[in-house]
């Protein structure tokens, strides 16, 4: 784990469980400052990142610290061959004052320590400053990024093969994921989001929806909803989704969104959101002809050339590095 840096006022370490509670205050009053919120607590309602994050892998959170109290935090995440952190955050009144570079050090480390072989972020468009920072580190901004939100009507039923990973028996449980792996694998070697997948199910987030072409998985999403989670009330959150490559990933692409839908109805959360990167042109247009609509921009940095990635025209994932 990262150690105390340099500078005898900061202290950047790992974020304990103690410290949880006033991450969270800080990740919901920085974001509601900056987005220029009347009141910045509310920021989020009653989702959450900080606890979630944690507990899905408390080594790779950490806290910056001055004279015993919190000033912020970063959270790294490990999806295989590809990592990204966020989010990171700091109180405001210790705005300007480099603390965001001091987490920043360690959190490189941290994907060093991994071993990922490609890095990205997400970030505001309108914000120079912070792409300024995250260059000195490597990163450059790449494609925009469109949050999608769709309010469903009625209750849409699943489509035929498709199913959830709560359904399965616990002795099955590990070879899905295995199988999930292979999915994401198929679209970039290396890829994987299991610790989204287990975070999930240990933790009651949700739910992964896997559709299926007879016996081989052809597309998963992993789904927020409820209060505590990154979706909160009323809102289905797809944390990540793809489709395995091939002729028939559109088809594929489809029925899984359905699946969600249904998914959705089951947890009295009409509104679904979910991102996408605007390289992956396909997914891009098949979530407007699917009744999604777009509702916000963000940017994608990425370290490296855009070829090194996963963020290609005929991909199909759905996810946010928030």
């Amino acid at each position: 784990m990262a150690t105390a840096q340099p500078n005898p006022e900061i202290l950047v370490r790992a974020l304990r469980e103690s410290d949880l509670a006033d991450a969270d205050r800080i990740v919901r009053v920085a974001f509601g400052t900056f987005l220029g919120m009347p009141d910045p607590n509310e920021f989020m309602g009653d989702a959450a990142f900080v606890q979630t994050r944690w507990l899905a892998d408390p080594n790779a959170v950490l806290a910056a610290e001055h004279n015993g109290k919190l000033i912020g935090s970063n959270f790294a995440t490990n999806w295989g061959s590809f990592g990204f952190f966020g989010p990171l955050t700091v109180e405001p009144e210790y705005w300007n004052r480099g603390v965001a570079q001091k987490l920043l050090g360690p959190t490189m480390e941290i994907f060093r320590r991994w071993g990922n072989r490609h890095l990205g972020l997400y970030t505001f468009p309108h914000s120079p400053k912070h792409m300024a920072l995250y260059q000195k580190f490597g990163f450059w901004p790449r494609d925009l990024v469109v949050n999608f939100s769709k309010t469903i009507d009625g209750a849409p039923e699943a489509p035929r093969g498709v199913t959830r990973f709560s359904e399965s028996k616990p002795a099955d449980r590990e070879s899905l994921i295995a199988t999930c792996r292979e999915v994401t694998d198929a679209i970039f070697e290396g890829l994987d989001v299991q610790r989204e997948i287990r975070a999930g199910a240990d933790q009651g987030l949700g739910d992964t929806i896997l559709a299926w072409d007879d016996s081989r998985l052809a597309a998963f999403a992993v789904c927020h909803s409820g209060p505590g989670t990154e979706a909160g009330s009323g809102v289905c959150y797809v944390k990540f989704a793809a489709v395995r490559p091939g002729s028939h990933a559109a088809g594929h692409f489809s029925r899984l969104l359905r699946g969600v839908e249904a998914f959705a109805s089951s947890r009295q959360a009409p509104k679904i959101t979910a991102d996408v990167n605007v390289a992956r042109r396909e997914a891009f247009r098949a979530m407007r002809a699917h009744g999604f609509r777009p509702q916000r921009l963000g940017v994608a940095m990425e370290t490296g050339n855009a070829a090194a990635g996963y963020n290609r025209a005929d991909v199909y994932i759905l996810d946010d590095w928030r």
